[in-house]
Formats: C-alpha cells, sequence, structure tokens
C-alpha cells in the first residue's frame, strides 16, 4: 500500500509538520481544517458561512488527492459553541445530504484562533 499526502495552503502545515490530506490504499483523511484562507480567519462572527468555507476547503483537496464528495464517509465538527449546531448542521446538511455520511458535532473549548468558530476533519474511502 502506498501512502501519498497533499499539502493545503494552512500557515500552521509547513510549521507543525502535517499534510492537509493522507491517502493510504484506498482511504483517505483530512487534517482538521478551518475558515483560514490566506493566513487569515475569514466570517469570524458566522458559524454557517465558516462550516461553508472550512468543508470546502477540505473537499476541494480531496478532489485534488482523487476522491469526490461522494466518497465521504464521515465527518467530524469541533464546534466552539454547541448553540451553533442548527447553523452548522444546515451548512453539512446542504453539502452532504445525499450522501449521508457518519458524522460527530462536539463542543470544544478552544480552537487555535480565537475567531475560529468550528473545525472539521473527513475521511473518505475509494471503491
Amino acid at each position: 500500500m502506498t501512502i501519498d499526502r497533499f499539502a493545503g495552503s494552512a500557515p500552521w502545515e509547513e510549521t507543525y509538520g502535517y499534510a492537509r490530506v493522507v491517502v493510504a490504499g484506498d482511504w483517505a483523511l483530512t487534517a482538521g481544517t478551518t475558515a483560514t484562507v490566506d493566513g487569515r480567519v475569514v466570517h469570524p462572527d458566522d458559524p454557517y458561512a465558516q462550516a461553508k468555507v472550512a468543508f470546502g476547503i477540505a473537499l476541494d483537496t480531496l478532489r485534488s488527492a482523487g476522491f469526490e464528495p461522494e466518497s465521504v464517509v464521515r465527518t467530524r465538527m469541533y464546534v466552539r459553541n454547541i448553540a451553533h449546531q442548527a447553523e452548522i448542521g444546515r451548512a453539512h446538511r446542504e453539502l452532504f445530504g445525499a450522501i449521508r455520511p457518519v458524522s460527530t458535532m462536539l463542543e470544544v473549548s478552544a480552537l487555535a484562533d480565537p475567531d475560529h468558530l468550528i473545525e472539521i476533519e473527513i475521511e473518505a474511502f475509494r471503491t
């Protein structure tokens, strides 16, 4: 089995030594992904928009690794305020409603930047 690594654009990837996506055989795993674009957090007060951006970044990198959204089997969402569940869930449904991966949403006390409202992870399987 080969293992391939795909970089994203997060400033922390090089600093902390990780890849945005690792493909191991038929599996693809994303690193924690936030709504950070060009080194800055976008939509600092909008959990729905941050969720859409974070999932978009992760899905774009998965596509570059040869995985389409239909191959997603698991999503994880780490949120700073569980009261944002409905807004974040709406974004998730818009992206994955027909795919229906297993999913977890957890409230956490902090993320890497105080403006981050959500961090996501995706697992995909190529059939």
